[in-house]
């Protein structure tokens, strides 16, 4: 584990002296995945962040697990260590044997709206340059997104909305944060899934970010399966949709990130 900030950290909070940090699962593999684990913005849930980090190991797949910053902190915190993470990634991609251009994001439920956030706000300014690790692209190569948040409005989760933008977000914070919204042409491709009986966040949440991509031409694999409640993770306890990890794998050998 290695602290994601070398110095200062930008939005850094009296209130708390947790530090984000980064842990790396290393393996031989072109490719690297980095795994933000759901919480509704509130927590980390352990089964969607070192359990997949071990997991993507055991399949040769290089992983980082990233500790990020959630409740009492608010935007742009959580963004800011997702662009942190890429980048140091990237800065330190040769000790890790993987290519820069081969980097992707995952995540789960909220870590899902983490990851789908910077894959569409990349561009965007979060926080002042703090050192040499800054100077690299935040945009990931691909996102994997597992049953995320990704609207604001009307089918979004209320936890991760509160806990994000505050009780009462702007309309303009909450379309800036509904990220399907700002899919285009540069948004890289994804692979998704989501159960379409998932009660915490609506599997609308999924589709309409394959529409957006659908519509800017994006490649995109997308698999909805017709059971499981939400948080499911990898999915071991209902074996017919635990196949999304053999999908995903089968995923990264067309990509050549093995």
């Amino acid at each position: 584990m290695a602290r994601l900030w070398e110095g200062a950290v930008p939005y850094d909070s009296k209130e708390t002296d947790f530090v984000p940090s980064i842990t790396a699962y290393p393996a031989e593999s072109k490719g690297a995945v980095i795994v933000f684990p759901g919480g509704g913005y509130a927590m980390k849930a352990a089964h969607e962040g070192p359990a997949m980090g071990e997991w993507l190991q055991s399949i040769g797949i290089t992983a980082f697990v990233v500790d990020y910053r959630v409740a009492p902190f608010k935007h742009p915190a959580q963004i800011s260590d997702a662009m942190r993470a890429i980048r140091y990634v990237r800065f330190y991609a040769e000790k890790y044997g993987i290519d820069r251009d081969k980097v992707a994001v995952m995540g789960f439920s909220a870590g899902g709206h983490l990851a789908a956030s910077v894959s569409v706000h990349y561009d965007k300014e979060m926080y002042e340059p703090t050192d040499r690790i800054d100077k690299e692209s935040c945009r990931p190569n691909a996102s994997i997104l597992c049953y995320p948040v990704i609207d604001m409005g009307t089918f979004r989760h209320d936890g991760s909305r509160q806990n994000l933008l505050g009780e009462h977000p702007t309309e303009r914070m909450a379309d800036f944060m509904s990220l399907h919204k700002h899919v285009n042409e540069n948004t890289p491709e994804a692979f998704i899934w989501h159960t379409s009986t998932d009660q915490a966040v609506p599997v609308m949440n999924s589709l309409l970010y394959a529409q957006a991509l659908s519509a800017e031409n994006i490649p995109y694999e997308m698999h909805i399966y017709p059971l499981g409640h939400h948080g499911l993770g990898d999915a071991h306890e209902i074996p017919y949709v635990a196949k999304w990890q053999d999908d995903l794998h089968e995923w990264f050998k067309l990509k050549k990130w093995r």
